[in-house]
């Protein structure tokens, strides 16, 4: 196995052997996923867990300055059903420090064949072990439809369980190959998040565009061990089960940006502009535009020096 490391690199030595080798990085390109090697420590992953329940209890380092419209952001009152929070990343100190290690931005940015990796989202998730609750259905999606508003096709998602993660947590499940698909049937409704549509609507879609490009689709689970985690490019299509295990699920969704992705008007059929919820958030560049290099929101994870 060889693995190619820029010089310039900053990792400390011990940290090199954790990075994607060659041959990885072209599997990645040809099935659109990666399972990587033990990047956080059994105590790292247990500090999330920790300052993800002091979040829950109400714990704050600080607060966003406004909330946008389609922020997900789970209270206490909304009962037993999935949690998502957005910003995790910006509001609690605790696990925002664990998620910039820089491991983790110098493995996706060997994923994305990038010199920089920004931040671009996190979400903080709770499946709970609920076994028929409908919000624990994931159906198939791909960011990239999300993400409309971006020059790059190449961003890319970490997914970041808190503990060995298998099938009958309902761990999240990569459609291999997908990427790389030519996509038909795209209208404006693909811009919508895929809670705001019909779960038999996108797997009709998903069927449709395996047929068009004559490719079988093959869904892949990720079995992924404590401290581990797994990587997926923007256009894979992938989703989830239901939890049936006896405990919780618990995991971060990170998703990260190469260093040249910007913001981008991209106007639906009807002449409205899509928004991200940063779009109302971050600062603007000198020509007026969302600035996603905003540090305060989308902070350099990882940078060749």
């Amino acid at each position: 196995m060889t693995v190619s490391v820029s010089r310039d690199s900053a990792l400390p030595e011990e940290d090199l052997a954790l990075l994607p080798s060659d041959e990885e990085v072209a599997a990645y390109a040809r099935n659109g996923w990666y399972l990587t090697r033990k990047l956080f420590t059994d105590e790292e992953v247990d500090e999330l867990v920790a300052a993800s329940e002091r979040f829950y209890a109400g714990e704050r380092s600080r607060v966003l300055p406004s909330r946008p419209p389609r922020l997900a952001y789970w209270r206490p009152e909304d009962g037993p059903v999935q949690r998502h929070n957005d910003y995790i990343h910006y509001e609690s100190a605790d696990i925002a420090r664990i998620l910039r290690k820089p491991i983790v931005g110098a493995v996706a940015a060997r994923l994305a064949r990038a010199a920089e990796i920004r931040v671009f989202q996190s979400t903080l998730i709770y499946k709970p072990p609920i076994a028929g609750e409908p919000s624990n259905l994931v159906p198939w999606h791909f960011d990239r439809h999300y993400w409309q508003s971006c020059t790059s096709d190449d961003m890319l998602t970490a997914f970041i369980p808190f503990h060995d993660c298998g099938v009958e947590m309902g761990t999240i499940t990569m459609v291999e190959g997908s990427h790389r698909w030519e996509e038909i049937g795209a209208n404006d409704s693909t811009a919508r998040h895929f809670a705001d549509r019909d779960n038999e609507d996108l797997e009709r879609m998903l069927e449709r565009n395996a047929e068009h490009n004559r490719a079988v689709v093959r869904k892949v689970p990720m079995v992924i061990p404590k401290g581990h985690m797994s990587f997926h490019h923007c256009r894979t299509y992938h989703g989830s089960g239901a939890n049936v295990s006896a405990r919780p699920r618990r995991a971060i969704s990170f998703h990260l940006q190469p260093g040249a992705n910007e913001y981008r008007p991209f106007r639906l059929s009807n002449g409205d502009l899509v928004q991200y919820n940063h779009d109302v958030l971050v600062r603007r560049t000198a020509d007026g535009r969302p600035d996603y290099a905003d540090p305060e929101f989308c902070p350099v994870l990882w940078r060749n020096a």
